[in-house]
């Protein structure tokens, strides 16, 4: 792939996604689970996240058992830091 279709690729990736994130309660990040449908719930640490409109979703109330019809996936790392290798 070229050098312009790779940076076009990542600009275009970048411009679906925001640096905010939303926190919530158990319960209303529960609600939002049912309504985005996600397919992957990320956890690491205490946090369980996920992307929805743009942003990412997360909560530290929740623990792997509320979300047993979903499926989790242990992260090694959450930033907001920009990319690089």
């Amino acid at each position: 792939m070229a050098a312009g279709a790779v940076a076009a690729t990542t600009v275009a990736a970048a411009q679906h996604t925001s640096s905010y994130r939303v926190k919530f309660k158990r319960k209303e990040f529960l609600e939002l689970v049912e309504i985005a449908k996600p397919k992957i719930i990320y956890h690491r640490k205490r946090m369980h996240f996920f992307a929805f409109d743009g942003f990412v979703m997360y909560t530290f109330e929740c623990k792997d058992h509320d979300l047993i019809d979903k499926k989790v996936m242990d992260a090694i790392e959450f930033s907001n830091m920009q990319w690089s290798e």
